[in-house]
């Protein structure tokens, strides 16, 4: 892993997810973001079980690890995270995100991925109540919400998930981060940005256009 850190809390962040990228360019597309003066860069990892999808895992990292100075960001949407957490750090991710609809121990999990030196996440779906990380968020550097159903690239935002925001931000407080992936645009991001969001998961919105750096800067406009 190399010595990044996930931006402290206090600004808003743009994290670019290479899921809507070119895979057969993403060494390409991550240097265009990164062009574009984004500090973070969102890996989708998908098992085909947690979620009806398989994308990149620890191999594809490690390459792009080698010509990224951005903070890689591994959204682990996986079943078993205590058991591969440790391979992701290895290869170059520096902040791990896992879901709390399969962590049994994820006290032990944070505890372990800051023992490797990689900052911690923690991720609730559309249909999971904040009630279940009340107690394990304060121990985060970042929550994720996700704001459409975990799986695909380009789905609708969904507003109602997105209101959970406002009461992840009253448990954590100012100093963690909450990131919120899925359908976010210029159109969205005031209202994510107004709940409380800090880091933004883009990935339609900036892949799909023709122009990256442009589309980044439209979201940036749009924060209030």
């Amino acid at each position: 892993m190399s010595d990044l850190r996930l931006p402290k809390a206090g600004t808003i962040e743009i994290a670019p997810s290479i899921l809507s990228a070119d895979f057969a360019r993403l060494a390409d597309e991550i240097a265009v973001i990164e062009s574009a003066g984004v500090n973070i860069v969102h890996l989708d990892v998908m098992d085909g079980h947690f979620v009806p999808n398989i994308t990149i895992g620890p191999p594809v990292i490690a390459k792009l690890r080698k010509c990224s100075n951005l903070v890689f960001d591994a959204h682990l949407m996986i079943s078993e995270p205590a058991r591969y957490a440790k391979t992701f750090v290895e290869a170059g991710a520096n902040h791990v995100t896992f879901h709390i609809e399969v962590a049994d121990k994820a006290e032990d999990l944070i505890d372990k991925l800051h023992e490797m030196g990689a900052t911690a996440g923690i991720c609730l779906n559309p249909e999971t109540p904040v009630e279940a990380i009340e107690k394990i968020a304060p121990f985060c550097d970042m929550v994720l919400v996700m704001t459409v159903r975990p799986g695909f690239g380009g789905q609708k935002f969904m507003p109602e998930a997105a209101q959970k925001v406002t009461r992840v931000r009253e448990i954590v407080g100012p100093d963690i981060r909450i990131e919120v992936d899925g359908g976010i645009d210029p159109d969205t991001t005031p209202t994510v940005v107004s709940y409380g969001a800090d880091t933004l998961v883009v990935g339609n919105a900036i892949f799909s256009k023709p122009h990256r750096i442009a589309a980044i800067n439209a979201i940036r406009n749009a924060c209030p």
